[in-house]
């Protein structure tokens, strides 16, 4: 059984990542050719032509204008899809037509909409949860995407609990107080959102946040998470030396730096993921050096992450007759995003009613 969300929006690119040359990705299950017309639309349709499946990324396929060339019999697509041309006859047929998919640019990111084939709807815009910080000049952001080799669920998991910065993440981003901290939980059934908190009063400052805030004493940290099920993860961190103000009733926060972590956990397949990962600050928003830093950390904690997923999908894979976990109170938040991807999963439809209504 599929464990794969449809009738949902997720993340396919970043907008840079789309231009001229004909660029394939696999999300859902399902191979995805990604371009933009010459007035700067992103297109998506099927990566496999209609006539002997060749996918149409590969070379030599290539660009006509707004249009597609099969590189293997010339097999001609329009932007939506459509078929104009086929070699030796003058009739298209009426089945030459490629799937294509709706595409919404938003906060850097390219979505598409995953259709369910048992029960299709069109997707809703406005339902695309938002990182308005991607694109904001008040923020300089570093970002990137890392293949992992585990279902999308494990990591789903993996940024629903933060305790395991402490051992996995230590001398870049973890500290003792992460894992000895108590969270608080909530779960908002009706819009389908997870929210863990975890705020430390003092704690050690880790070096992903002295090198590039130059704090060198104890801090306050804050940890928010806000989980979208089943593509967008927001981390609302805030650091501040102890004794500064807290955020006042208005929300200013200006004794405080602020990193917004944005995740966007894209299934590829069954047991792949894509791992778009953005770090989002407020803080030395000039300062190429901070640039590169924070670039080159966040990438090695993600890189951390990566291959303790790929282990941990291995050795899950050879529990053949099954195993049975452990659950604690960290893991409320993770077993929380489980319950609302398996809704969305078994009832595609119904949650999205819920969701928008």
């Amino acid at each position: 059984m599929s464990t794969i969300a449809r009738n949902q929006w997720y993340v396919a690119a970043y907008g840079r990542e789309v231009g001229r040359e004909l660029f394939s990705r696999t999300i859902c299950e399902e191979p995805i050719l990604f371009w933009r017309t010459e007035a700067g639309e992103a297109v998506a349709m099927s990566d496999r032509c209609v006539h002997r499946r060749y996918p149409l990324s590969e070379a030599p396929s290539r660009l006509d204008g707004d249009k597609v060339v099969c590189g293997y019999h010339g097999f001609t697509y329009g932007s939506d899809g459509g078929c104009v041309f086929v070699p030796g006859q003058a009739r298209v047929p009426r089945t030459a037509r490629l799937k294509s998919y709706q595409v919404v640019e938003q906060d850097s990111f390219v979505w598409v909409w995953i259709a369910d084939p048992q029960n299709p709807e069109q997707g809703d815009p406005t339902r695309i949860p938002r990182a308005p910080w991607m694109d904001s000049p008040d923020y300089t952001v570093v970002s990137g995407m890392e293949p992992i080799d585990c279902n999308y669920g494990l990591l789903v998991d993996n940024l629903m609990d933060l305790s395991h910065e402490t051992y996995l993440h230590g001398g870049y981003i973890g500290t003792p107080e992460v894992a000895e901290t108590p969270i608080t939980t909530e779960i908002d059934e009706d819009r389908n959102v997870i929210y863990v908190s975890r705020h430390m009063d003092d704690a050690e400052c880790p070096p992903f946040y002295s090198k590039s805030t130059g704090i060198e004493g104890r801090i306050t940290r804050w940890q928010d998470i806000e989980y979208t099920p089943p593509c967008l993860y927001l981390l609302h961190s805030r650091i501040a030396p102890i004794g500064a103000p807290l955020p006042g009733d208005d929300g200013s926060d200006p004794h405080a730096f602020h990193s917004e972590i944005v995740y966007a956990i894209t299934p590829s397949t069954e047991n792949s993921t894509l791992d778009f990962w953005a770090v989002a600050r407020d803080f030395a928003v000039g300062d190429d050096a901070v640039t590169t830093f924070l670039a080159e950390n966040n990438r090695t904690v993600v890189m951390q992450d990566v291959v303790a997923l790929n282990v941990l999908q291995k050795a899950l894979d050879t529990e053949k007759d099954g195993y049975q976990e452990l659950s604690i109170n960290i893991d409320a938040g993770g077993l929380g995003a489980r319950r609302i991807l398996k809704k969305l999963v078994d009832a595609p439809q119904a949650v999205t009613a819920a969701a928008v209504g």
